[in-house]
């Protein structure tokens, strides 16, 4: 059973760091495309960053030069390291992955995310 679970999120100041965690059971995170989305509230969800099997990424404009996303496969983990945070940072955070091993653009993994954790609720203030 694939199971994702996401940790690290919290409430920073503007300017502040966060480290998103998402780990992965049941599955090998080595040969697909894990990603991460956020919500906010009243908001569509939208990819913030993706990275493939070879741990090429891609990021949303938003978050470029601002967000690295890595990953440990033998820990079968993946992290979201965030960089000067802004208040429109803010939302829940879930990590998604799917069936396909490479990314496509703007944040996303090809062929889309059929897996999701619970979330991890990231605040920044300013």
């Amino acid at each position: 059973q694939v199971q994702l679970q996401e940790s690290g999120g919290g409430s920073v100041q503007a300017g502040g760091s966060l480290r998103l965690s998402c780990a992965a059971f049941g599955f090998s995170i080595n040969w697909v495309c894990m990603g991460w989305f956020r919500q906010a509230p009243g908001k569509k969800r939208e990819g913030v960053a993706a990275i493939d099997r070879d741990g090429l990424t891609t990021f949303a404009d938003s978050v470029k030069g601002r967000f690295i996303f890595s990953r440990d496969n033998a820990k079968e983990v993946v992290y979201l390291q965030m960089d000067r945070l802004k208040s429109e940072d803010s939302g829940m955070y879930y990590c998604a992955t799917g069936t396909s091993q490479w990314k496509g653009s703007d944040g996303h993994c090809a062929g889309g995310s059929q897996y999701w954790g619970q979330g991890t609720q990231v605040t920044v203030s300013s």
